[in-house]
């Protein structure tokens, strides 16, 4: 006991003396969530601040602001693109406008897994996209959160069929490859900040959306949606980004605390969705909600959303090239 005393009073005196030791160089971070707590995102930025703050012994601390407090998630890319904001937890999707070459993470039925999407964010694609991100965007990529695959909820029918799906009015991103996999569907959906998104789904104003069951589940759609359809057509990813003049302001101590945080936050976000997708399941099933499979093992949907929209993109994301190289990284066969 003697020996782990002085061991850890040695640890504490030399992470003083690596950070600094004066209060007036601790500082707290914000980090802005587009979701509520208890979802992905509110998962992997916990797990984030835990690990940086241990990493800095307790100098340096993370503060969440949840449900868009800080702004809609695109204004999050923007605030720590000019510095004026730290961190930002946010939907893939909202990057792109700013980075296309993220787009091919949101390319319809690209990631057909958990295990797929690990491999992609991962792998060489994956690190490109973080530089990518960095030159176009100016902020960094420095975790990966794996909040599954985007199921369509809504309050009027079973939809198991793209027949079904006619007449339904659904709210989706402002994001273009989104929509136009809705329209190569035969619908006409209703591009939405997110912050809206619960007010119009409980005053009729649209009648579904698509997010992950876990996001259902914390956002309590379950309060004024019936139907789930099973679909599978976007794995939702949510970086945790770092604006990159604020990574660049920090010593070289503090760059690397943030990265071994983020890859930390990486490897527990993958283990969390497979741990809880299947709980938070049959915890709507209970609470009422009604789950159902595409017919036919979603094929009519794969086959109107890859010939569709896939092609539109190809120039946006790279090149087709790059979508290949991503099919082949996950043992999939090319595109023409």
């Amino acid at each position: 006991m003697k020996f782990a005393g002085k061991l850890a009073a040695t640890t504490g005196l030399a992470v003083a003396l690596i950070f600094g030791a004066t209060a007036v160089s601790a500082k707290t971070f914000k980090m802005a969530l587009g979701d509520a707590a208890g979802g992905t995102q509110d998962a992997a930025g916990k797990k984030f601040a835990e690990v940086f703050e241990a990493k800095t012994g307790g100098k340096h601390k993370i503060k969440m602001f949840h449900n868009g407090q800080l702004g809609s998630e695109q204004d999050t890319v923007n605030d720590a693109a000019i510095g004026t904001l730290d961190f930002s937890v946010l939907a893939i999707n909202n990057i792109t406008p700013f980075s296309p070459t993220v787009g091919i993470f949101t390319l319809p039925y690209m990631i057909l897994s958990l295990e797929e999407a690990v491999k992609l964010t991962q792998g060489e694609i994956g690190k490109e996209l973080v530089e990518n991100t960095k030159r176009d965007a100016g902020v960094r990529i420095i975790a990966w959160s794996y909040a599954g695959f985007r199921v369509l909820s809504n309050s009027k029918q079973p939809i198991k069929t793209l027949d079904d799906l006619k007449g339904i009015v659904v709210r989706v991103p402002k994001n273009e490859i989104m929509i136009d996999t809705y329209n190569s569907w035969g619908n006409n959906p209703t591009p939405m900040a997110w912050s809206e998104t619960f007010t119009a789904l409980q005053q009729g104003v649209v009648d579904g959306q698509d997010t992950p069951y876990i996001t259902i589940h914390a956002m309590k759609f379950y309060e004024v949606q019936k139907y789930i359809t099973n679909l599978r057509y976007l794995f939702l990813l949510e970086p945790i980004i770092v604006s990159e003049s604020v990574f660049q302001d920090q010593s070289e101590e503090v760059q690397k605390a943030i990265l071994e945080a983020g890859a930390e936050a990486t490897a527990f976000s993958a283990q969390y969705l497979a741990d809880t997708e299947a709980k938070l399941k049959a915890d709507l099933i209970a609470k009422g909600m009604q789950i159902d499979d595409p017919a036919n093992d979603e094929k009519e949907w794969i086959a109107a959303a890859t010939s569709q929209v896939w092609p539109k993109f190809y120039k946006s994301i790279g090149g087709v090239e790059k979508v290949n190289a991503a099919l082949k990284s996950v043992g999939r066969p090319p595109v023409n």
